[in-house]
């Protein structure tokens, strides 16, 4: 029976991925890097320090990771306070009320940063649907290690038999899969260059991961 839901944040329940980018693009400038696509893609999921770690060992740029960090922190936070087109992905809402009305306890395992992950859900009124959040920018491994998601099912007191991660991204439903729990690959028009092959199943709408339909995968 599925007692428990772990959330993705980015691209799972709101798409800040067009903020994200950019902040990072405005970032790269700063720094004077060109980035491409297919490096862009590859941090999908991963926390900002070990991709700003990644940046300052692959362009051996001369600024600590720590002050990309900020650099890119500063720009994303002008955007999310200014730009008008960040909303919740399509029926994620629905889909998180349908869970908590069934009983269902409600964690977020991102790796956003705390403060970001406050941001969005004090602006959508998030907090009185889940039971706790967990920002993997606060944790000793980043997806596709599995700390996270094993840290955030043990939060609910259920057994990870009962538990299900909703992910969008290849290293997010990596390390699902390290820690042995259930995931459902969030493949969305946000999502590009993923890998769902690791994923328990794929989905293109949240109305195929309703409560009444889990009992084809939860007994």
């Amino acid at each position: 029976m599925l007692k428990a839901v772990l959330f993705d944040m980015d691209g799972v329940i709101v798409d800040t991925e067009p903020l994200h980018r950019k902040a990072y693009y405005q970032m790269f400038n700063d720094v004077n890097i060109e980035v491409n696509d297919a490096l862009y893609e590859s941090f999908t999921g991963q926390s900002t320090i070990n991709i700003c770690k990644r940046l300052v060992d692959h362009f051996n740029i001369k600024q600590a990771p720590e002050t990309l960090v900020s650099t890119k922190r500063k720009h994303f936070k002008y955007l999310f306070e200014n730009d008008s087109g960040l909303v919740l992905i399509d029926g994620v809402l629905e889909r998180i009320k349908d869970y908590y009305a069934n009983g269902v306890k409600l964690v977020v395992a991102s790796s956003a940063s705390m403060p970001n992950i406050e941001r969005i859900f004090n602006r959508f009124d998030l907090n009185q649907y889940f039971m706790g959040k967990f920002s993997g920018a606060d944790l000793e491994k980043s997806k596709p290690h599995p700390e996270i998601f094993l840290k955030a099912a043990k939060h609910t007191d259920q057994d990870k038999s009962e538990c299900m991660v909703i992910e969008d991204s290849t290293n997010g439903i990596k390390a699902a899969h390290a820690a042995g729990i259930f995931c459902a690959g969030f493949k969305s028009k946000h999502s590009s260059g993923q890998d769902y092959a690791l994923a328990n199943m794929v989905v293109s709408s949240f109305e195929e991961l309703s409560y009444d339909k889990q009992h084809l995968y939860f007994k």
